[in-house]
């Protein structure tokens, strides 16, 4: 038992264990509509276009976090707008914004030496020295967002299956991108100190894959990526305390791991469920039926 209590006898510990979860519920709610859609780049997009922003902010000593958001809320706003032209299609759009913002990030920081090491929590996450403050940011945010999803799931549902229903249907398309992107961006940032600008995009992804993975139902899609990621959270914090390793690397590996594990044995998807079902023998359609009684026995 003390195995398992000592680690939240720690106030670091309960800081980090708070915003750990929190970052992967909205993580896997968001990310569920994200993978529902097929646009997973759109996260490592805006990921990284919350790069400049900090460098923009690191440069002239704002926040750094605001900065980002900042950036990358208007970058989600570009996507939306740029993805309008039927000419170009959605991932053309986002890997022109990719690199754009990413080469930006690289141009602002070149002019302000001696970066690196104040940004190495903003790259690689710096869960255990989260403090008061921000562990009730993420939860406001992190609440305002959940309701804001949860409001808007039936239209974002119907965007991400068709498009062009949605939009004969009368629904905002339009509007109803820009508030999902605008969502991803607000996710990423409330998940940057938990695993950091670069593993953030398996925060959002991994856990709604594996749903997808697990479930045909979109329900509860929507409620295995936000757990998946949650359970994630605390055993990569565990393994962390436990082998003194960086707690966003094991978070992102843990997830890793249960992807692996719901595409090899998913009862239905998985790579043995679909191994069975090559071996089973097909049913001739043309038979009589005392031949297809037979063929069944």
């Amino acid at each position: 038992m003390e195995l398992l209590t000592e680690p939240w006898q720690h106030v670091f510990m309960q800081r980090a264990l708070l915003v750990a979860v929190m970052s992967g519920i909205v993580c896997g709610v968001v990310g569920s509509h994200v993978v529902l859609r097929g646009v997973a780049f759109i996260g490592d997009t805006i990921a990284h276009a919350v790069f400049p922003g900090v460098a923009i902010a690191f440069v002239f000593q704002a926040n750094l976090v605001l900065g980002g958001a900042v950036a990358g809320v208007l970058t989600a706003v570009l996507i939306g707008v740029f993805a309008q032209n039927r000419r170009l299609k959605e991932d053309t759009v986002i890997g022109v914004l990719f690199a754009a913002a990413f080469g930006l990030g690289i141009v602002v920081l070149s002019s302000a030496p001696g970066y690196s090491g104040s940004l190495e929590s903003f790259l690689f996450g710096q869960i255990l020295g989260i403090s008061d403050r921000d562990v009730v940011t993420v939860a406001i945010a992190g609440g305002a967002l959940l309701l804001i999803a949860l409001g808007l799931r039936k239209e974002l549902v119907a965007v991400g299956l068709d498009r062009e229903t949605a939009r004969a249907l009368g629904l905002p398309v339009f509007a109803l991108d820009l508030a999902l992107y605008t969502m991803v961006t607000i996710a990423i940032v409330i998940s940057l100190q938990a695993v950091g600008n670069i593993l953030v995009l398996a925060l959002l992804i991994t856990p709604a894959a594996c749903a997808r993975l697990l479930t045909d139902r979109l329900g509860a899609m929507m409620l295995l990526a936000p757990a998946i990621a949650a359970i994630s959270a605390v055993a990569g914090l565990y393994l962390s305390y436990w082998f003194n390793l960086a707690a966003g690397g094991l978070i992102v590996l843990v997830t890793t791991g249960i992807f692996l594990l719901s595409w090899g044995f998913a009862p239905r998807h998985g790579l043995l469920a679909r191994i069975r079902a090559r071996g089973r023998p097909r049913l001739d359609l043309a038979q009589p039926k005392e031949s297809q009684v037979t063929a069944r026995a």
